[in-house]
């Protein structure tokens, strides 16, 4: 089948109706002064939007807790001044046609002291980690804990009153939530740690405050990863099985629809069969899945453009992406990198224009265009 009947018929979930299958992956731009996202920021959303994007998942926005943050300019999801900014993103969104969730974040133990907006506090994380005297990271307490939750369910509560069309909460990547999954960075010895299930309480909780606080019908998406960035060999799951023991407990807690975070789209998640992490996640949830992964590019990592680089990732076809897709092995298409570069992409891939296609440089994480 072709890309314009595949990406380009809409997608219904309960009262979430896309345009497209296209979804703009989250990226951290660092373009809002102070927390706060502006014009710019809602004129490079809507012109995805306009061009064929179906929903956009917008970059990482912290959470109302102090150690939430780890980078400067990002935006943030709390305080009336960000929270009207973000208002003024939703309407430029949907004057374009488009659908758009935030993305919620907390980056634990990844910040750094001297971090924005407060730089006395430290990161926030499962294991205290003090270095020559100084505790760089604070072991969370249940009262640690249970304030991260609130802010959570607060964050989805205010996107739901300002016309968000869901919330996408972050567990991926060595951030918080995974900071809590993965075995190697959670000694804890209470709840929290120990099996599987204890490990993703942090989470199920968070999800469940969440869906609480904005009722049953408000879509709900996790993003999760195998790979970390400290380590892109980890793998949380090394079996079906221990991936249905990951992912039951968030699906039952209020997940609709799974991000399932990998590198390349095209590599099986486990061996002796050709599913991809979205496909496995399909299979063993019934829930809807967005895959992810260098769509529309080569194969360059994006970890090549982070430093100083002539490197230029080429437009790649689409082929392999639309056989899986048509074999119904995940829902949605999320795209990063060739979106970040080229707001009409989409709209050149639904035209067969694929020649017209921007190649991705670093040069193009220093503008918002």
């Amino acid at each position: 089948m072709t890309a314009s009947k595949l990406l380009f018929t809409p997608f219904q979930l309960n009262n979430l109706t896309l345009p497209t299958r296209i979804v703009m992956a989250p990226m951290t731009r660092s373009f809002s002064p102070g927390g706060v996202p502006n014009a710019q920021v809602a004129e490079y959303y809507r012109k995805r939007a306009a061009a064929g994007v179906g929903l956009i998942i917008t970059e990482g926005t912290t959470v109302n807790h102090c150690a939430a943050n780890g980078y400067p300019q990002v935006p943030r999801f709390y305080g009336e001044d960000a929270l009207q900014g973000w208002q003024e993103v939703v309407k430029a969104v949907h004057s374009a046609g488009g659908k758009i969730m935030p993305q919620l974040w907390h980056v634990g133990d990844i910040r750094r002291l001297g971090t924005e907006p407060d730089a006395s506090v430290p990161g926030y994380g499962p294991m205290q980690k003090i270095k020559d005297g100084t505790e760089i990271v604070h072991g969370m307490t249940q009262q640690d804990i249970d304030a991260v939750t609130a802010a959570f369910a607060q964050a989805a509560k205010d996107a739901q009153a300002i016309g968000m069309d869901g919330v996408e909460i972050h567990g991926a990547h060595g951030y918080l939530l995974d900071q809590f999954f993965w075995e190697g960075s959670n000694q804890r010895t209470d709840n929290y740690a120990g099996s599987m299930a204890n490990r993703g309480r942090f989470a199920v909780e968070i999800i469940q405050a969440v869906r609480a606080a904005v009722g049953p019908d408000f879509p709900i998406v996790f993003r999760f990863s195998q790979w970390k960035q400290q380590d892109y060999s980890a793998r949380l799951a090394q079996t079906p099985e221990e991936l249905q023991a990951f992912l039951q407990p968030l699906s039952d807690a209020g997940v609709d629809i799974f991000h399932c975070s990998t590198r390349r789209f095209w590599e099986p998640e486990f061996t002796g069969s050709d599913l991809n992490l979205a496909g496995w996640t399909r299979q063993l949830t019934g829930k809807p899945t967005i895959t992810v992964g260098s769509v529309g590019l080569d194969g360059s990592e994006f970890t090549t453009f982070l430093g100083n680089t002539d490197e230029i990732a080429q437009p790649a076809s689409l082929d392999a992406l639309l056989t899986r897709m048509a074999a119904e092995e995940f829902d949605l298409v999320a795209v990063g990198r060739a979106l970040l570069v080229d707001p009409e992409w989409a709209l050149k891939i639904r035209d067969d224009r694929p020649a017209e296609i921007l190649p991705f440089s670093r040069s193009a994480l220093g503008t918002l265009s």
